[in-house]
């Protein structure tokens, strides 16, 4: 069988103030088409669909319109779980309606999903944190271990006051019993999760710029070893760069967020991965390149002749600007950079001036002009950098008014 996984759709998403929302349309359509095009014979959406635990009406439309879509109005099942962005309520509430189109939403750590069958396919077994899917036209039933996240609140209600040591052990112990009862090698085994995995005694990976952090130190940490040996694919969601963090054998995988959504992402590729899975055999996947969205790209300039040629010469790309200069950019200057381009994000004047330092003791002769002591006043908070004619224009005008 063909398996799509993706994750971190972050629907209603924005960059500073920066709608998203045209890009998501476009991504999500080469999401459905990629999954017509491959054939693939089920969908898991591995947590944050939204960005916020109240999206806007235009984001839960586009959310249920590709639910739907990705379903086949109900011929071709979809799991989605939510995330740590999610509301588990919000994602819960729509269950009845949403299983008439075979989608199988999952709002809650140890949900017990009710079991119901269409002409397609059906829920043949549930537990608390599994379902057994029967596909049509597929021979052997697909088991999915799913975890969606659980806040702090969550967490101590589900596994205890004491999760910062009992997470791993509570999660290992879950998965395992599940595994143990369900997941023999007459049908495949998947596990579904929205949580800050890392292979124990590798490098940490580092959360996404704006991303809620769900990693506090060691606490939430959860490792890849812990995973019992029946699953053989985990689809993980929260991380937003496409990793394994297993083994060619058994992998454990981040599959991308659609769209860069913070500049730490700056050009990374996005991906969807497709999975090929039958019982008792190792599972191959292959990674697909999302083409849509706007690039995010982060520049450095010396000069505003250089930085509008070359804004305007890349006008399609959302922008962090950085601008050296010996002094203040003006408000002339400024005006002219964000008239060349629609994409600024961020602009950040950075001033040249390396020699200059706080540490160092000034003196300000206190029997100066005012003029002159302003400028030595200013000097000595903004790292040396000299008030120029704008800013000085403006503090006489200040003065005159006060006499």
């Amino acid at each position: 069988m063909k398996i799509l996984h993706t994750a971190d759709w972050h629907l209603g998403k924005r960059l500073d103030r920066f709608s998203r929302l045209e890009e998501q349309v476009q991504v999500m359509d080469e999401i459905v088409q990629i999954a017509d095009a491959q054939k693939v014979d089920l969908i898991i959406v591995a947590g944050d669909l939204f960005d916020n635990f109240n999206p806007s009406v235009e984001a839960v439309e586009l959310f249920y319109k590709t639910l739907k879509r990705l379903s086949l109005n109900g011929k071709r099942p979809v799991v989605a779980i939510s995330g740590n962005h999610d509301s588990p309520n919000l994602i819960d509430a729509p269950d009845p309606l949403a299983r008439e189109c075979g989608i199988i939403l999952i709002g809650h750590p140890k949900a017990k999903v009710t079991p119901f069958e269409l002409e397609n396919f059906k829920i043949s077994n549930s537990a608390e944190g599994l379902i057994e899917l029967h596909l049509k036209d597929i021979s052997f039933p697909v088991r999915i271990m799913h975890t969606p996240y659980a806040n702090e609140i969550r967490l101590k209600e589900y596994f205890g006051e004491n999760k910062e040591e009992e997470l791993n052990k509570i999660l290992a112990e879950s998965w395992k019993k599940l595994a143990e009862e369900f997941c023999d090698e007459n049908g495949v085994n998947i596990l579904c999760a929205h949580l800050y995995m890392n292979k124990r005694g590798a490098e940490l990976l580092e959360e996404p710029e704006g991303e809620k952090p769900i990693k506090i130190g060691a606490a939430d940490l959860i490792y890849s070893d812990i995973i019992p040996d029946q699953i053989q694919y985990t689809a993980l969601g929260h991380l937003h760069n496409f990793q394994n963090i297993g083994t060619k054998e058994k992998p454990v995988v981040y599959s991308s967020s659609p769209l860069c959504y913070s500049f730490s992402e700056a050009g990374q590729t996005k991906y969807v991965n497709i999975i090929e899975a039958e019982p008792g055999k190792e599972v191959s996947y292959e990674r697909i390149a999302l083409k849509t969205g706007k690039p995010l790209v982060r520049k450095v300039f010396d000069s505003v002749e250089k930085t509008v040629s070359w804004l305007l010469e890349n006008p399609d790309m959302l922008i962090e600007l950085t601008l050296e200069s010996d002094t203040f950019l003006k408000a002339e200057d400024r005006k002219r950079i964000y008239q060349s381009h629609q994409g600024i994000i961020h602009l950040i004047p950075k001033v040249k001036n390396q020699d200059f330092s706080e540490s160092q003791p000034h003196e300000i002769n206190l029997n100066q002009d005012i003029q002159t002591l302003f400028k030595d006043y200013f000097r000595s908070k903004n790292a040396g950098q000299e008030a120029n004619e704008e800013l000085m224009n403006l503090f006489n005008e200040i003065l005159n008014s006060q006499s």
